[in-house]
C-alpha cells in the first residue's frame, strides 16, 4: 500500500524514540497494564504518534480490563488500515494507520457490550492525546 506519509527507515528511526520505533515500525507490543494512556478518561483525540493523523475518539474509548486502550471504532473506517495477522501461531487483524503504516495493535471482535463488538486494542505508545472536544 501507498501511504500519504512515505519516510524511510533511517527518517522514522530519527524522529522516534527507540520504543516508539520498535512498535510503530516493527510491529512490537508494549507490556499490558505499562501505557500511559490505558487510564485517560478526559475528552479528547487519540492521533498516530508517528504522523500525527487522527484515530480514535475518547468517546469511543472503553475499559476492557486487557491492560491497553481500547475503543470500539475508528474514528473513521479510512483513518486505519487492517491487516491480517498470522504471526506467533495465530490468527489477528492487524491495526495500522492508514496515513504512514505504523503498527498501532489488533482489533479484536470481542467488544461484548460495544456498539460494534470490536475491541481495537492500542498500544498507548503508538498514539498521542490531545484533551479537549473530540472530533465529531
Amino acid at each position: 500500500m501507498t501511504y500519504a506519509v512515505d519516510k524511510s527507515d533511517a527518517q522514522w528511526r530519527e524522529e522516534l524514540t527507540p520504543d516508539q520505533y520498535a512498535v510503530l515500525r516493527q510491529a512490537g507490543t508494549e507490556r499490558p497494564w505499562t501505557g500511559e494512556l490505558l487510564d485517560e478518561s478526559r475528552a479528547g483525540l487519540y492521533t498516530c504518534a508517528a504522523c500525527g493523523a487522527e484515530l480514535f475518539q475518547s468517546g469511543t474509548k472503553f475499559d476492557s480490563h486487557c491492560g491497553w486502550p481500547s475503543f470500539y471504532e475508528s474514528i473513521r473506517p479510512e483513518a486505519v488500515e487492517l491487516i491480517e495477522d498470522t504471526s506467533h501461531g495465530m490468527v489477528r487483524t492487524e491495526v495500522r494507520c492508514a496515513n504512514c503504516g505504523s503498527h498501532l495493535g489488533h482489533v479484536f471482535p470481542d467488544g461484548f457490550g460495544t456498539p460494534t463488538g470490536d475491541r481495537y486494542c492500542m498500544n498507548s505508545i503508538s498514539l498521542q492525546f490531545t484533551p479537549g472536544e473530540a472530533a465529531e
